[in-house]
């Protein structure tokens, strides 16, 4: 306990120090950058009316590096991230905004077959059931990840998306507001999330993610059209043998290497006979806190992992943020 403290100490100090210094020269530059990015934007077919109203305003905003380098998925170990996002009080918050939306909530379960419980876990993590949508500025957001090197590609994309949905009329530039990374409404869409999956399910003309139905929806196709399959396994905690080969062993979520049936695993697995698993699934053996933690015992905790776990990590390409969610999910299956 003690070691991990020192070592989270010591990430907050050097983030700290590399935000320092990048703000020391960052300003000056980032005008320079915004001139070039509204030339793109323009090339790229944004209306000039839009690209100099909404861009006019971006700043750089040095608390979005900060945030960007010292997430809870880098630092956070496996049990107090999962334990951290599915208490009793956010199992309670989303019993009662199930209550409250019942019919509209299930008729989507209906429409689009996911699972009701996991679309709650889902907006629970992301927004606390819509209490914490972000207050920042996701413009000027977007606009810093674009400059900064370390994702500038990604996020230089997300920002001309942004403009072009302003641009299509399809979300208004009134209300631009939600995470430091950029992301928006109830589920925390980004704007390539936005313009690929989201619907305007209540036929209002308007695609509303911070309204219950267009956002419950909205989630449930993005869901359902990357392929996760109702009623099926998310993951089971194991307990492994000490023979089991390094090479089964997952710990990044970039990648999920050497997936096998379910019948594969059975040797190395101690408690195998008590999870009760269909042996012909196709799964794989992940250790998240192998990349967190040093000198971490690689052995624990593992899960077997199944493909809508995999899913899950299209949403947000975490090991513990999968984890969190399909935890809360079988949470809530539990109370409603």
């Amino acid at each position: 306990m003690i070691i991990n403290k020192m070592f989270n100490l010591i990430i907050k100090s050097l983030c700290l120090y590399l935000v320092i210094f990048t703000n020391a020269f960052a300003t000056q530059d980032f005008d320079l950058w915004l001139k070039k990015f509204q030339s793109i934007a323009i090339e790229s077919g944004v209306s000039k009316k839009v690209v100099f109203e909404i861009m006019s305003n971006a700043k750089f905003l040095p608390k979005v590096i900060e945030y960007d380098r010292y997430q809870p998925e880098f630092y956070e170990d496996t049990f107090t991230y999962i334990k951290k996002r599915s208490s009793n009080r956010k199992i309670k918050a989303g019993v009662k905004l199930y209550n409250q939306e019942k019919n509209i909530i299930e008729k989507i379960e209906k429409d689009f077959q996911v699972e009701k419980e996991l679309l709650l876990a889902l907006m629970g993590i992301e927004t606390n059931f819509g209490k914490y949508l972000g207050k920042m500025d996701i413009v000027s957001s977007l606009a810093t990840l674009s400059y900064d090197k370390r994702r500038s590609d990604f996020f230089t994309k997300e920002l001309l998306i942004l403009l072009k949905l302003v641009d299509s009329n399809i979300i208004s530039k009134d209300i631009l507001y939600g995470s430091w990374a950029g992301a928006f409404g109830n589920f925390q869409f980004m704007p390539r999330t936005i313009r690929n999956y989201a619907i305007d399910y209540n036929k209002n003309k308007t695609i509303e993610l911070k309204d219950t139905e267009d956002s419950f929806a909205s989630a449930a196709n993005y869901l359902k059209t990357i392929g996760w399959k109702k009623n099926q396994p998310c993951f089971f905690k194991i307990d492994l043998k000490d023979n089991i080969p390094k090479k089964y062993l997952n710990s990044s979520a970039r990648n999920i290497k050497n997936k096998r049936k379910v019948i594969f695993f059975k040797k190395y697995i101690k408690n195998f006979e008590r999870l009760n698993i269909e042996d012909n699934l196709k799964t794989a053996i992940i250790i998240p806190d192998k990349d967190i933690i040093p000198g971490a015992e690689t052995l624990s905790p593992a899960y077997i992992v199944f493909e809508n776990y995999e899913k899950i990590l299209n949403w947000n390409r975490s090991l513990r943020f999968a984890l969190a969610v399909c935890t809360l999910k079988e949470s809530f299956k539990n109370e409603i």
